[in-house]
């Protein structure tokens, strides 16, 4: 049997929005990429710890979209009192100290999350708790990537790791600055987005991969090739997705804005349904599960 792979990348509420949107809009017109039988293992970073959790609770993706768009069903995401402005500034001073050490470069974020003034990690829990229709972890194969704020170092967190899903998912979300480290035993963890915003390496050995991209940027700049390459110098066939300019739009310049939620979902659901009607018929997850 080819053992497949989804992986959910970082992006916010608006990430979490868009995401839900593709993959309901997929479903809607025959592919659906988040079923046991098409996806082996979920791996979730950020918001996509989020994504995984709730697709993989055995919640329709119907209803967890009308989650996203129908303000009566939103959950109430409180804005962090930290601007984006004021992240993006943070993590580009961690950057230019790491000197390109990216193990360093984790270290100075932990550092700086440590000592940022946020909500507390009950109040910040209790949000998180809200966002999972179910807080247990599914018998299906689920991987939560977090990063310990002190080491630096990242943790791939399971039903295995004797953490309670909703803890496991805190941590991975937690934006450095804006929201609390979240304690796990003795140690303190932040967005494993940290480490690398998909985190699609942690897949490796997966013969194909399907990787929902939020964050995309210019080829260039974009760490994700490294880990596409990584990925199929081992063998894996890698597909990505990735938002079209009119997904762009509707995130905006701040992904943390709970107000873009149901446009986002809105342009996934119709990035998802032209992804599903064969403009990009290559889908290496899609074709292995399409019905007729």
């Amino acid at each position: 049997m080819t053992r497949t792979a989804l992986v959910l990348g970082g992006g916010g509420v608006a990430g979490i929005a868009w995401q839900t949107g593709v993959l309901h809009g997929l479903a809607q017109a025959g592919v659906d990429v988040v079923s046991p039988d098409c996806s082996h293992m979920l791996l979730g970073t950020s918001a996509g710890s989020t994504v995984a959790a709730q697709v993989s609770s055995g919640v329709r993706l119907g209803e967890l979209y009308d989650r996203q768009v129908d303000p009566h069903l939103q959950v109430d995401e409180p804005r962090p009192e930290v601007s984006i402005e004021e992240l993006n500034e943070m993590l580009d001073r961690a950057a230019e100290n790491a000197g390109g050490d990216r193990l360093e470069l984790a270290r100075l974020v932990g550092k700086a999350a440590l000592a940022a003034s946020t909500v507390t990690e009950a109040e910040r829990r209790a949000v998180i708790a809200r966002r999972l229709p179910s807080h247990d972890w599914p018998s299906r194969d689920l991987r939560v990537v977090a990063v310990d704020a002190e080491s630096g170092r990242h943790r791939v967190l399971d039903r295995n790791s004797g953490v309670r899903l909703v803890d496991a998912v805190a941590a991975s979300c937690a934006i450095p600055g804006m929201w609390p480290p979240v304690t796990i035993g003795v140690h303190r963890y932040i967005d494993g987005g940290v480490r690398l915003s998909e985190n699609a390496d942690l897949a490796v050995g997966f013969a194909r991969v399907l990787v929902l991209q939020v964050g995309a940027a210019s080829p260039e700049e974009d760490p994700f090739e490294g880990e596409r390459d990584y990925l199929v110098s081992r063998g894996s066939a890698v597909e990505v997705i990735r938002p079209d300019d009119d997904a762009l739009a509707a995130i905006g310049p701040d992904p943390t804005d709970p107000a873009v939620r149901a446009r986002c979902a809105e342009a996934g659901l119709r990035r998802g349904g032209v992804l599903a009607a064969g403009q990009r018929g290559d889908l290496v997850l899609a074709r292995a599960n399409r019905r007729e």
